[in-house]
């Protein structure tokens, strides 16, 4: 039947989209990676980031508490290239504290009337200052690492806001066997083990402005938050455009509906005569019937 169809077809997509979602695939599609098993770290657990439903935005709060743990933290060594100082305004900060925090950098520019370069106070529509003025300057004071820029960080690592939470949280000590480079770090979640980053969050190295207690979780929470903005500085206002354009095309569809129904109630309704006019097309029950009341014996064609 019909609803015996329907329902194992249910079972069957419910099924597989739920073994999806917790085993990542299926056993019996092969996948394609660049890394071989050995090369690939711990997969992060998934978090209940506050942001995740549909309907839910930022918060702001520690979007402006993550922008702290990485102007004291992470901006010693990570650039910032796509972030604007405007960016911020609104978002994290008002545009008097935003203007504040970009005067106190001073950026080139120029040339001048007399064709020299010079120096002047951040503007807002100055970009984040980089920590290092080219990439074979940050190798060196690195040794030979490139930290990767951080403005699309959260998309452009398998796991996203996941992955660098449990990396920044995941230092440990390396277990029994394996072998890291001088120099390095042992983390589990980094791809092959070994990594040139050091721990940079412990409980207290920031204290918030706000008073929250800035524990290694609590920072890496707000940092990770702070970088999923960064990366996705839109979002908060797709939800918003998603949500009225569901309704309207959902109005719009319920209109388109019901119209649809009237105009074609007409012509669906309607019925079709084959009939001659004054001639009416008797049956053949009746037909005989007049025959044998008549007496005579006319055959049918």
């Amino acid at each position: 039947s019909r609803t015996a169809l329907a329902s194992a077809s249910i079972l069957t997509v419910g099924s597989i989209a739920w073994y999806t979602h917790v085993y990542g695939s299926l056993p019996f599609v092969g996948e394609v990676h660049a890394n071989s098993p050995a090369e690939d770290g711990l997969h992060p657990t998934a978090y209940p980031w506050s942001h995740n439903g549909w309907l839910d935005t930022f918060d702001h709060a520690s979007i402006r508490r993550g922008y702290q743990v990485y102007r004291e933290v992470c901006a010693a060594c990570h650039s910032l290239d796509r972030i604007a100082w405007r960016n911020l305004v609104g978002v994290s900060h008002t545009a008097d504290e935003v203007r504040a925090m970009a005067e106190e950098v001073e950026y080139q520019d120029g040339p001048n009337d007399a064709g020299e370069m010079f120096t002047r106070p951040g503007k807002l529509s100055d970009y984040l200052p980089a920590p290092y003025p080219n990439d074979e300057a940050a190798r060196a004071s690195n040794s030979g690492a490139l930290p990767p820029d951080l403005s699309l960080i959260v998309k452009a690592r398998h796991g996203g806001r996941d992955y660098i939470f449990s990396l920044l949280t995941g230092y440990v000590d390396p277990p029994a066997g394996v072998e890291i480079p001088d120099g390095m770090n042992y983390n589990p979640f980094f791809p092959g083990g070994a990594i040139s980053m050091a721990r940079v969050l412990f409980d207290g190295v920031v204290e918030y402005e706000d008073g929250t207690p800035a524990t290694t979780s609590q920072m890496a929470k707000d940092v990770v938050t702070f970088l999923h903005w960064a990366a996705e500085p839109e979002h908060d206002e797709r939800k918003k455009i998603g949500l009225k354009a569901v309704i309207l095309f959902s109005a719009l569809t319920a209109i388109s509906l019901y119209v649809k129904r009237m105009k074609w109630a007409g012509i669906k309704t309607r019925k079709i005569c084959a009939c001659k006019s004054n001639v009416h097309i008797a049956s053949p029950d009746f037909l005989f019937a007049s025959i044998h009341s008549s007496g005579r014996q006319t055959p049918l064609a």
